[in-house]
């Protein structure tokens, strides 16, 4: 983005002092008064019939506690729908009003928001920009007819804004054999390589060439994404054993060259250019690193020998180089989720632990375009019925028994704040964040539909909670789960998709032992008669009975997650 006119005046409105500390502002030009309000207005993504546009609005005078800005357009566009703020068009006229929560803005502060809008002929920037009736300073870095706004490697910023996204034929088949199923077997998912063998493809099916061709066919003449997990770490999984994959501890040999480059090989062929392609990388890897090592209750001696032996932070930060390398992948690196990491003690390591991860083995920051949460996981999206700032006759939410000092009471607030997070310790500031909806919906008739009573702390957040789980720790084929939102690109500030990346109906683990030669354990957190371990507060599983090996079709989770749906199928 070419640096404007209001763009250099900010960056002169600081200067630091030898401290690294801002000891003066540059005073304005003679005769020039001070600009009320800046707006940032940039096209994030454009094709042939929309665009997607984000918009961020500085306000340089006295605080507010309400705002509403304004703009007109010289074509046909039309706002088709928004995102953190209340948007509404009259003809040419758009107004976008704050919502509830993010009314107060504050001197110098700002306040960001997007929206999807239609179009045809021609897609010209709005000139003039006002805010409670005065007009801004433009920052015209918005590229308005250029499309999708790239980062120095030519990527575009956010590859899910305006392309379609790979429906897996064999998930879809298996969906749509459900009873109900083919309300949802054609949405898309993530195509999971969690073996060498997988590359290839296993038992008669597709491998990964094979998908990548699929994916050309049903491209069209339009952008199409294709999500792939990477997962194959050595020592997979050291806190848990459902998942454990195929490579022993110190295979990171065998990980690099029979593994990761055999997958960058294929990525890279000239064929598959024209696809952008997600990869999403070693999912519950590295915050092992930060929570169960050490001193911690939670502690294993697999992830103490992981965090010894520093193959987890080499084999990620080898496949973020690989990968990284190709023109048209964009990497998304695993960022556990709120109900791991979300505590003070876990936040701000886990951060510094996946720049360690970015740094190493040839990688940079470069190559991560963003993270994913809450991967094949439950934790509800937006919790509407309490915030982590409520109380209940004195006593903090925070202190409730489901809580339990978390800072965070849903995906997507931690999703947000761990993304700041991330750009403070060194990764760039246009990443972007996925949320895995395929399974934190919360519907059904067990859905609150309003607040607890506030008897106490505890009575009033479980009363008003979505999510369901026993403990927040409960990961495995949950009972009572439901889909959440459908995939769709950009819904939110910050989040460049709600995904689903695990496959619904896809099991978390076996309900039992099941011997199999696909290196996976069984793991108590998925029998449904046991009592629990310090990890989830030695609460029962809340798991399905009669589940298959992870990753094997598991139909009742399947009707299951449709039945409990939120949004409703």
């Amino acid at each position: 983005m070419s640096r404007t006119r209001t763009a250099i005046l900010a960056a002169l409105a600081l200067v630091a002092g030898a401290s690294g500390t801002a000891v003066a502002a540059v005073a304005p030009e003679a005769g020039i008064a001070a600009v009320p309000c800046t707006v940032d207005y940039k096209v994030q993504n454009q094709w042939d019939t929309g665009f997607t546009t984000a918009v961020t609005v500085t306000n340089n005078g006295a605080a507010k506690s309400s705002w509403a800005m304004k703009w007109s357009y010289a074509g046909n566009q039309k706002v088709t729908s928004g995102w953190n703020a209340r948007i509404s068009q009259s003809g040419a006229a758009v107004t976008a009003a704050n919502e509830s929560y993010n009314g107060a803005l504050a001197s110098g502060g700002s306040v960001s928001f997007g929206f999807n809008a239609s179009y045809s002929g021609t897609n010209a920037l709005p000139t003039t920009f006002t805010l409670d009736g005065v007009t801004c300073n433009v920052d015209g870095g918005g590229g308005g007819g250029g499309g999708t706004d790239p980062d120095p490697s030519g990527k575009v910023d956010n590859p899910y804004a305006g392309a379609k996204v790979y429906v897996n034929p064999e998930w879809s088949a298996k969906a749509a054999a459900e009873t109900g199923g083919s309300r949802i077997s054609s949405q898309p998912t993530g195509v999971w390589l969690d073996r060498i063998a997988a590359i290839n493809g296993v038992n008669g099916g597709m491998g990964l060439r094979a998908h990548l061709d699929a994916a050309l066919a049903q491209k069209g003449s339009g952008e199409e994404v294709v999500q792939l997990v990477v997962y194959d770490l050595p020592g997979r999984d050291c806190a848990a054993l459902a998942s454990n994959g195929e490579l022993g501890p110190t295979e990171i040999d065998k990980y690099k060259t029979q593994f990761i480059d055999p997958i960058a090989a294929i990525l890279a062929d000239s064929k598959y250019a024209s696809l952008r392609i997600v990869t999403t990388i070693e999912i519950d890897s590295l915050p092992n690193l930060v929570t169960n090592t050490g001193s911690r209750a939670t502690a294993t001696p697999a992830c103490d020998t992981m965090l010894a032996n520093g193959n987890y932070v080499k084999g990620v930060g080898y496949a973020l180089n690989k990968l990284g390398a190709i023109p048209n992948v964009y990497n998304y690196l695993d960022a556990g989720h709120h109900g791991w990491i979300g505590w003070d003690d876990n936040f701000a390591p886990s951060a510094t632990l996946f720049k360690q991860a970015a740094t190493s083995e040839g990688a940079t920051v470069d190559d991560v375009h963003g993270f994913i949460t809450n991967t094949a996981n439950y934790s509800a999206l937006k919790e509407n019925n309490f915030t982590i700032n409520d109380s209940v006759n004195g006593t903090s939410v925070r202190q409730s028994k489901w809580v339990d000092w978390n800072r965070y009471v849903d995906e997507l607030s931690f999703a947000q704040a761990f993304r700041t997070q991330l750009v403070s310790v060194g990764f760039n500031s246009g990443i972007g964040m996925l949320i895995d909806t395929s399974r934190n919906g919360w519907g059904g008739t067990a859905r609150p539909t309003g607040p607890g009573a506030t008897t106490s702390v505890d009575t009033y957040v479980n009363g008003g909670r979505y999510d369901r789980r026993i403990h927040v720790g409960n990961w495995c084929n949950q009972s009572g789960a439901g889909l959440g939102e459908r995939p769709q690109a950009a819904p939110a500030t910050g989040i460049d998709a709600y995904v689903w990346m695990k496959p619904p109906g896809e099991s978390d683990g076996s309900s039992s032992a099941i011997a199999n030669d696909e290196g996976k354990g069984f793991d108590r957190m998925c029998d449904p008669t046991y009592t629990g371990n310090a990890r989830n507060g030695n609460s029962m599983s809340g798991a399905l009975p009669n589940a298959p090996l992870s990753g094997h079709w598991f139909s009742a989770q399947f009707q299951e997650l449709m039945k409990n749906a939120y949004p409703a199928l």
